[in-house]
Order: structure tokens, then sequence, then C-alpha cells
């Protein structure tokens, strides 16, 4: 063996001893970090996993049926109502502000008079809490009392009865969402804006380039990645939607605006049955998984092309 290769391996063979030395150092700053993650996460989900594997009612017995509750549900014709209307809510309350945003961002990005207090005026909505948000629209969407059927009765059109229909009430909770969060998809995109470089559009401006045909071609692929960032953000944002809906309608009239969050709290928290109630979060993790894989993989396409 060469003089200089049996140095480095000396070295190396010494070094060995203060790296082990290190990691076991080391290893007690990473134990409060696990703690934590198995006390917060792990556990929570393991005792999940556990308790669905139960017929279980609060105050009652626990009796083994292993697969039993994830049979029931997947025969369960209200849970998989609520599974349709959740994804109806979803795709509705995402394509919505993020056209909205979109457009809003691309106004905003724009120099004009007082376009700093515009800025402030329009994040003002997702300032407000849920179920702030909630009441005050709760009180707009009065058949009787609400301004908002005021308003339609002074243009000539005729008052609808918003959440107080089966027709309506799930489009009309959309409403509210593209309201309350219509300013988070124009903060995302205004940040891609302001980070895009001019160079590309110069370059446009000289080719004879139209707006459009520069938006089409330069501003669109150049805030792809933020676009896709932005939509994954609202879709597990409006997945897990909650206090809502359920502050303005509790899931009805009827079961018009059952959520699987809503199906989920009634399960557990009205009927006690916590076991099937536990399946049901199962479920859910599974399909929020499944679509957040579909949302990370297109991202990573995006960022490839």
């Amino acid at each position: 063996m060469p003089r200089d290769a049996a140095v480095l391996d000396g070295a190396g063979s010494a070094a060995l001893p203060r790296r082990r030395n290190y990691a076991r150092r080391y290893a007690w700053f990473v134990v409060p970090a696990a703690v934590v993650v198995i006390a917060v996460i792990v556990f929570p989900w393991a005792f999940t996993l556990y308790v669905s594997a139960f017929d279980w009612r609060l105050g009652g017995e626990r009796r083994w049926v292993g697969l039993g509750n994830y049979e029931t549900l997947f025969t369960d014709a209200r849970f998989g109502w609520a599974v349709v209307r959740t994804l109806a809510y979803t795709a509705l309350a995402v394509v919505a502000p993020m056209l909205l945003g979109l457009a809003a961002a691309l106004c905003f990005h724009r120099r004009f008079p007082l376009r700093g207090l515009a800025r402030t005026v329009f994040i003002l909505p997702m300032m407000a809490t849920p179920v702030a948000v909630a009441l005050v629209w709760t009180m707009m969407f009065h058949p009787q009392l609400g301004v908002l059927n005021w308003l339609l009765t002074q243009v000539g059109l005729p008052p609808s009865l918003w959440v107080y229909s089966a027709d309506t009430v799930i489009p009309t909770l959309v409403l509210v969402e593209v309201w309350h969060w219509t300013p988070l998809v124009m903060l995302l995109i205004l940040g891609g804006l302001a980070s895009l470089p001019i160079d590309p559009y110069e370059a446009a401006k000289i080719d004879g380039a139209s707006p459009w045909q520069a938006f089409r071609h330069i501003t669109l692929p150049l805030l792809a990645p933020f676009i896709v960032v932005a939509l994954i953000i609202r879709t597990i944002d409006a997945l897990k939607a909650f206090d809502t809906i359920y502050v303005i309608t509790q899931g009805g009239p009827g079961q018009a605006s059952e959520t699987i969050n809503i199906f989920l709290y009634l399960q557990a928290f009205a009927f006690y049955n916590v076991g099937y109630a536990s399946a049901v979060v199962v479920v859910f993790f599974a399909i929020i998984m499944l679509l957040a894989a579909l949302l990370l993989w297109t991202r990573q396409r995006v960022r490839v092309t």
C-alpha cells in the first residue's frame, strides 16, 4: 500500500471513534423532538387505528370487530354522499379562488394610485377567524332579514334561500370560502410575480408579442410553481373545512351540506360512536394522502418542465 494511502487510512480509522462520540452526544438533542413527535403524531394515529377495530360507544363496552367498521363504512350511503359533497365542495372552493386570486394578483402587480391601500383592503377577509366570518354570513343569508336578499330585490332579482335550500347550500358555502381565502391565493401568486425576471418580457416586446401572448407563453409558465403551491394549500384547506360549514348549516338542510368532517363530528360527538368515527378518520386520512401525493407529483412535474 502506498504511504499516502496508509496515512489517509489511518486518519480515517482514527476519526471513526470521534464520529461515534459526536453521534452519541447529538442523539440527546434529537430525543426531545422524537418524544414530541411520538406523543403528538405517532401515538394518536396508532390509538385511532386501534380504536377503529372496535365497536365502541362512549360509556359502553368495547367489542372487537376487526375490519367490521370499514365494511360498514363502505356500504354506508350517508358516508358515500358525504364523500361526494366533500369532493364537490373542494373542487369549487379551489377553482374559484385560484382564478380570482390569479386575476387579483395580476391586477395588484400593476402600478396605480393607492395600490397599497387597495391591497390592504383586499386581504382583510383572511384576517378574520372562520367562526366570526360564518356568523356574519349567516345573518346576511337570512331569507327575510338578510342584506343579500335585499340587494337582490333592489336590482329586480328574486330572493334566494341561500343555505336554507338543498339546491343552493353547497354553492353558497363555497361563496363564503371564496370571499375568505381568495386573498391568500392572491398573496402567493403576487409573490411569484414579484420574483419574475424582466428580460423575457423585454425580448417579447421587441419581437412584437401582444400582452396576451406574453402572459400565455412567459408569465404562466414562470408562475406555474407558485400556482401549484397555492393549489396544494387551497386543496388541503378546503378538504378539512369544518368550522364555517358547521356554524352556518350544521350539515343541513337535512344532510345537504354534510361533508366528511361534519359526518365525522356527528358520529364521534353526537352519536358517541367512537369506533366508527375512528374508521372515518383513517379513510379520510387516506383520501387526503392520495390527493396530496397527486398534487406533489404535479408540482414535481411542473418544476421539471
